[in-house]
C-alpha cells in the first residue's frame, strides 16, 4: 500500500488553513518523502527524521508551538511509516485550532472521517476511530486502542501519551477512583502543553480544589472565548463557593487586568462594562481583586464620573460596590 504525496497533510490542511486563515507552513512544504535507497541510506534518513521529531518536541516543551508545526510532524511520521502517529499528529493540529476557538468541533471530527474514508490501512482506521471516540468522550472505546498505539516510555509527554492519560483520568473520575499515579504523570507533562487550552481544561475537570481552579484559570487565559472557557468559569465559581450560574460572570485576574489596561489606554471607561457583573457577585477572590484594581482609577475624573453614574443606576450589591469604588 502506497500513500499519495503528503496524505495526512492533504486530508487535514484545508480545515486548518481555511478556518484559521493561515498559509502553508514552510516547514510543511519542505518535508520530503522517505527516500528510496540502500539500507544504510534509509537508516540515516530515519535517524534524521527522528532528530527532526525531537526538535519539534523541544519546540513544544519550550512553549513555541505554532500553526502548521503538527502537520509537519504528521508528514514526517507518514514518511517514516508511522501512520498511527501521523493521524495523531494531524489531530493535534486540529485540537489546538479547536481549543483556540479557530474551528468547530465538527471540523476536527470531519478531518478524521476523511481519513477513514480513504481506508488505506488498518492501523489508520483503528487509530482514527479511537480519536473520534476521544473527541466524543467515549473514554473506554478510546483508551483501548490508544494505549496500544501510544505506549511511549521514551516520550511520556507525547501527544498520544497525553490522550491516554486523559482517558485514564476521565474514567477514574467517573468511577470515583483516586489514581494518584496518573494525576502526577499528567501534571509532570505540562511544560509541553503550557499553551494548549485542552490540557488545562482536562486537568480542571479531573483535579479538585485550588489545583482545578488554577488549571481552569490557565485555560481561560489562553483562550477566553474558546470552547472550554465556559465550563472552566463554572469550575472557578464552584471552587470559590459561588453558584454554578455565577460562572458566567467570572473573570480571571489576567482578564481583569487586560480589560482595565485597554480601558485606560483608550481613555474610555465604557470598556470596563464587562467587569460590572463580576463586581456584583457575592464575595470571592476575583471580585475582591477587581474592586481593588478599579478603586485605583478614581483619581481620574472621567473614571470617577463613570463609577458614580453606574452606581446611581445599579441596585443591591453592585450599587454598594460601585459606591465603595467611588470613595477611592
Amino acid at each position: 500500500m502506497k500513500f499519495k504525496f503528503y496524505f495526512f497533510t492533504l486530508i487535514f490542511l484545508p480545515f486548518v488553513l481555511t478556518s484559521c486563515g493561515v498559509g502553508t507552513s514552510s516547514h510543511v512544504q519542505s518535508a520530503g518523502r522517505f527516500p528510496a535507497g540502500t539500507p544504510e541510506k534509509n537508516e540515516r534518513s530515519l535517524s534524521a527524521f527522528q532528530r527532526t521529531l525531537d526538535e519539534i518536541a523541544e519546540l513544544e516543551r519550550a512553549g513555541s508551538w505554532f500553526q502548521g508545526l503538527s502537520l509537519t510532524e504528521s508528514s514526517i511520521r507518514e514518511n517514516a511509516g508511522d501512520y498511527a502517529g501521523a493521524v495523531a499528529a494531524a489531530y493535534k493540529e486540529l485540537a489546538w485550532a479547536y481549543g483556540l476557538g479557530l474551528i468547530k468541533k465538527e471540523e476536527t471530527e470531519q478531518g478524521l472521517l476523511n481519513v477513514l474514508a480513504a481506508k488505506e490501512d488498518e492501523s489508520i482506521s483503528i487509530c482514527s476511530n479511537a480519536i473520534i471516540a476521544f473527541i466524543n468522550e467515549r473514554w473506554d472505546d478510546a483508551s483501548f486502542a490508544l494505549e496500544h498505539f501510544f505506549n511511549e516510555p521514551d516520550e511520556p509527554d507525547g501527544f498520544g501519551s497525553w490522550m491516554v492519560l486523559v482517558c485514564a483520568l476521565e474514567k477514574n473520575k467517573s468511577s470515583g477512583t483516586d489514581d494518584r499515579r496518573s494525576g502526577e504523570a499528567y501534571k509532570s507533562i505540562r511544560a509541553r502543553y503550557a499553551h494548549f487550552p485542552e490540557y488545562w481544561y482536562r486537568g480542571a475537570r479531573v483535579f479538585s480544589g485550588a489545583i482545578a481552579a488554577q488549571y481552569a484559570e490557565n485555560c481561560i487565559n489562553i483562550s477566553p472565548l474558546g470552547p472550554f472557557a465556559g465550563e472552566c468559569r463554572v469550575i472557578i465559581a464552584s471552587f470559590t463557593g459561588l453558584k454554578k450560574e455565577d460562572g458566567i460572570s467570572i473573570k480571571t485576574k489576567m482578564e481583569i487586568e487586560n480589560i482595565i489596561s485597554q480601558s485606560v489606554n483608550l481613555g474610555n471607561p465604557e470598556f470596563l462594562n464587562p467587569l460590572l457583573p463580576l463586581i456584583g457577585l457575592p464575595d470571592n477572590p476575583y471580585t475582591v481583586y477587581a474592586v481593588g484594581a478599579l478603586r485605583a482609577l478614581t483619581s481620574v475624573p472621567k473614571f470617577r464620573d463613570y463609577f458614580s453614574s453606574q452606581a446611581s443606576l445599579a441596585k443591591g450589591r453592585l450599587a454598594e460596590r460601585l459606591s465603595y469604588i467611588c470613595r477611592g
